[in-house]
């Protein structure tokens, strides 16, 4: 089984900044994808920045936050974090790591959620 633990959500002014970070632990044999979705009140579950490939090669954004959030791993540690900067009240919402883990070699992807974080700014 693996595990995701997500810190740094919180309240902000528009304008501000907060970094977000998750861990991934447990049966892992190696991370693809990791990155960062989120949701708001009445909202689908929307993609905001995903790391792509062994070692996140490739970088996608959402165009909603492009030039404002930057998302980088550590690939030692297991670790994503998601740095945003000049928040706007649109960017309220619960935030969710997600990484996509082969627990052993040869075995296919599997997709894990945390259990999310909320961000919250303020007008």
């Amino acid at each position: 089984q693996v595990q995701l633990v997500e810190s740094g959500g919180g309240l902000v002014q528009a304008g501000g900044s907060l970094t977000l970070s998750c861990a991934a632990s447990g049966s892992i044999f190696s991370i693809n994808t990791m990155g960062w979705y989120r949701q708001a009140p009445g909202k689908q579950r929307e993609f905001v920045a995903l790391l792509i490939g062994i070692g996140g090669a490739n970088t996608n954004y959402a165009d909603s936050v492009k030039g404002r959030f930057t998302i980088s791993r550590d690939n030692a540690k297991n670790t994503v974090s998601l740095q945003m900067n000049s928040l706007k009240p649109e960017d309220t919402a619960v935030y969710y790591c997600y990484v996509e883990v082969r627990t052993r070699a040869g075995t296919k992807l599997l997709g894990y959620w945390g259990q999310g974080t909320q961000v919250t700014v303020s007008s």
